[in-house]
């Protein structure tokens, strides 16, 4: 049986609540039934976990979705843990390429091939530390809960830097690589994660400079660290491929620059182009207009601060 990270704290509090308890001899468990531990509930997420558009479904979501749709090529494979016996694999995955490949390829299949990994289980975990952690300062309300995102963000990172170690690794290897050294850095893991984030990212620009995603994440992963004038346009390429997140990035960037009417104008044209998100906008105008607040994200957290 594999424990999740985040379900360590709770276990160890329930052993400790154990050793300190009289037995209780009435309803005794049965000592040969298997005990079952739930990993708790995740918060809520902070951050919209889909950046491209916050009324749709997260990307991931919307790629099992299409993973369940296509056909099944079911397969017979021998069990790891008893090579004695058969596995079938009847569920598709989500596969990508490790090299030689530059653009986003993603496919669905029960088992990834030569030169191609299942990315499923880390694109699930990549997307809740997004919901925490894409902006810097990230946002939990649970100590326990961050310790296990962070242990769980080391060894994911850590898989992904080893595959994009390769000079021909894939884009899609890339970008996972880049957006979890963002945010170990977002998590304060070590400066290292910020050397990788930026050598990351100019890999990726090389192959494609295009790439909203990536150009919206070399945009605010630069403006938060400081290079605001460097992060302008990255931040712009992202608004211009109608990246919704990409509007208040840009509204955050230029109050770290001191340009409170730009910052002010990129909220009307958000208002505009996202007429659903007006109280949001309206609020941050008034921050801005009103007491001149530097972050959007913290404004946001805190609905308080603007009454």
């Amino acid at each position: 049986m594999t424990i999740k990270p985040l379900a360590y704290a709770i276990i160890a509090a329930s052993m400790l609540t154990a050793c300190g308890t009289a037995p209780v001899q009435q309803n005794k468990p049965n000592p040969t039934d298997p005990i079952v531990y739930t990993e708790p509930d995740l918060s809520p997420p902070f951050y919209a976990l889909n950046p491209f558009n916050y009324n749709l479904p997260p990307v991931f979501e919307l790629e099992l979705k299409k993973a369940a749709a296509q056909p099944v090529s079911k397969l017979e494979v021998a069990d790891p843990n008893n090579p004695d016996k058969k596995l079938v694999l009847d569920t598709n995955k989500l596969i990508i390429p490790t090299v030689n490949n530059s653009q986003r390829t993603m496919k669905y299949a029960v088992l990834a091939g030569s030169n191609e990994i299942d990315i499923t289980a880390i694109d699930d975990f990549l997307q809740m530390v997004e919901g925490k952690a894409r902006h810097y300062p990230p946002q939990f309300t649970d100590r326990q809960e961050r310790r296990g995102f962070e242990t769980k963000l080391k060894e994911v990172s850590a898989e992904l830097d080893t595959l994009a170690a390769k000079d021909n690794a894939s884009f899609d290897i890339l970008i996972r690589a880049f957006k979890a050294s963002v945010m170990g850095r977002n998590l304060d893991l070590g400066s290292s994660y910020t050397t990788k984030s930026l050598n990351y990212a100019q890999r990726i620009l090389k192959i494609n400079k295009n790439d909203p995603e990536a150009n919206l994440w070399f945009g605010f992963s630069l403006s938060e660290g400081g290079g605001q004038k460097e992060a302008i346009p990255y931040l712009d390429k992202a608004m211009k491929a109608d990246v919704q997140e990409a509007y208040l990035s840009t509204v955050n960037n230029f109050l770290g620059l001191e340009q409170k009417k730009n910052a002010i104008q990129t909220l009307k044209n958000y208002k505009v182009k996202y007429p659903e998100e007006a109280e949001v906008a309206d609020r941050l105008i008034q921050e801005i207009e009103k007491q001149g607040r530097y972050n959007v994200w913290q404004v946001l957290k805190n609905p308080a601060l603007s009454k």
